[in-house]
């Protein structure tokens, strides 16, 4: 099949312009004014429309156990509300269980995956201990399977924390094999303190879940981070940001000339700490780890990614239903399912927030929503921009389109919005993902299971330069 898109305004994360695309298959032919129409089996009229390249989410959990539960949304229902919302690549989160080969995660995450997936994928690998066995599986991991990022937990005291040593040698380990170690950084032993005394105090509402999490905990948890990548001379990504005193740790690490980049997630952006302190327990909606924060950490956070010390947009997609999961913790917030439904309003969030109220420009956001991501992750340049011999992953974008967001018009399973009533300027209209339509119209016409897994490259292994330059 070849496609032109027509009439539309490219924008990437360095240049704005108008002009043609053909699509030839999969990928990218030509751009350029007025391309012949000879030959082309289907023309797409992109007047009014910016075309950005696909949104890339590094962060989401489908079909993740947690809890005692599994998130409702799985790799069909979750990658299908992905394309409505603009994201056409998302990486997710594999996770290991102690004592059992790396490689039955692998698997079992493959089959999760197997013919749901809407749109591309690829997997982050869950580190929860270093042996001899795991170091003698990684190299081939990385190599043969194409997973080159590594997740390591510093919460969750007794069910994913890793403690200090397991985090230094992953990021040692992670140098000479060229991936990208992720920490998920909380200071879980303290957490774990405050938790036990709310509980013993009687303290059990949803609110209480963020005030025995305190931005303090997140900021030394960062900090400690920091400290043993540059200590390994390693290469460190900090996922879900929220708060200024973290903000500060990655900064100043990044002055230092250390190889540390910082995500946050719409969430933060948007939404307050007063969310869990909603009547009743409609608070439990708004758990997730770390937790929302006061308000004024947002500024921080729009600064960070207007200066460039936050570098990419995840969505920490983890879904689960208000009624039969979250209402788990009814009488004691620790049993709450930690996660919020997010994939499918991150890039129009993030568009609406952002560009529209004038606090990020138009390449900034196609950077932070995707090009960025497309270069830490191996990605690049298939996937992240707009160039001749890229995968064909467009998105028609409607800025003047206004929504409002609501549990009765998204497209996942999950029975709440995170953001239910907020309006919104701006909204994907037309989605392909290599080369072919998989949202028209806002309408899904896409058939689930042609998404691809993605072997992506080592860090840095064909961007070092570019990576360095932008540190």
């Amino acid at each position: 099949m070849k496609r032109l898109i027509q009439n539309g305004t490219i924008v990437t994360a360095s240049d704005t312009y108008k002009a043609d695309l053909l699509i030839e298959g999969e990928t990218i032919a030509q751009i350029g004014q007025q391309l012949a129409v000879q030959g082309v089996d289907e023309i797409i009229d992109a007047s009014g429309c910016f075309v950005f390249p696909g949104g890339i989410d590094p962060h989401t959990h489908l079909d993740m156990p947690f809890g005692g539960t599994v998130t409702k949304d799985d790799f069909e229902t979750g990658t299908i509300a992905a394309a409505y919302g603009g994201t056409t690549t998302i990486i997710d989160f594999c996770l290991t269980e102690k004592e059992k080969p790396l490689h039955t995660a692998i698997e079992a995450w493959h089959k999760k995956a197997a013919g749901k997936a809407a749109i591309d994928y690829g997997f982050h690998l869950m580190i929860g201990e270093i042996n001899e066995a795991v170091l003698n599986e990684l190299p081939a991991i990385v190599s043969t399977e194409g997973i080159s990022s590594f997740k390591v937990f510093m919460a969750y005291k007794h069910v994913f924390q890793a403690d200090d040593a397991t985090l230094f040698e992953t990021l040692t380990k992670a140098k000479e094999l060229g991936a990208l170690v992720m920490v998920h950084a909380e200071n879980g032993d303290v957490i774990d303190y405050l938790t036990k005394q709310a509980l013993k105090e009687g303290k059990t509402a949803p609110i209480y879940h963020a005030l025995t999490r305190p931005v303090e905990a997140e900021g030394e948890a960062t900090g400690r981070a920091c400290q043993l990548a540059s200590l390994a001379q390693s290469q460190l990504y900090v996922v879900h940001v929220t708060c200024q005193e973290a903000v500060q740790q990655i900064a100043e690490a990044r002055k230092q000339g250390a190889d540390i980049w910082g995500e946050t997630c719409p969430q933060y952006l948007v939404l307050d700490e007063s969310m869990l302190r909603k009547p009743g327990f409609e608070g439990a909606k708004y758990v997730w780890s770390p937790p929302l924060r006061e308000k004024q950490h947002q500024d921080a956070l729009w600064k960070a990614l207007k200066t460039g010390a936050l570098q990419t947009i995840g969505s920490d997609q983890c879904s689960f239903d208000f009624a039969g999961q979250k209402d788990l913790g009814i009488n004691d917030f620790t049993k709450i399912p930690n996660g919020g439904p997010i994939i499918e309003d991150r890039f129009s969030l993030l568009y609406s927030e952002g560009v529209a109220k004038g606090r990020i420009g138009l390449n900034e956001f196609v950077d932070l929503v995707s090009t960025r991501a497309a270069k830490l992750f191996g990605l690049y340049p298939k996937k992240g921009c707009i160039a001749v011999g890229a995968d064909a992953d467009i998105v028609l974008f409607d800025p003047q389109a206004e929504r409002v967001l609501s549990a009765r018009t998204h497209h996942l399973a999950v029975d709440y919005s995170a953001f239910e009533g907020m309006r919104v300027k701006g909204t994907p209209r037309t989605v392909l993902s290599r080369g072919k339509v998989i949202v028209r119209d806002q309408t899904y016409v896409g058939t689930p299971g042609e998404g691809a897994f993605l072997k992506r490259a080592r860090y840095g292994e064909l961007w070092t330069n570019d990576l360095v330059g932008q540190r």
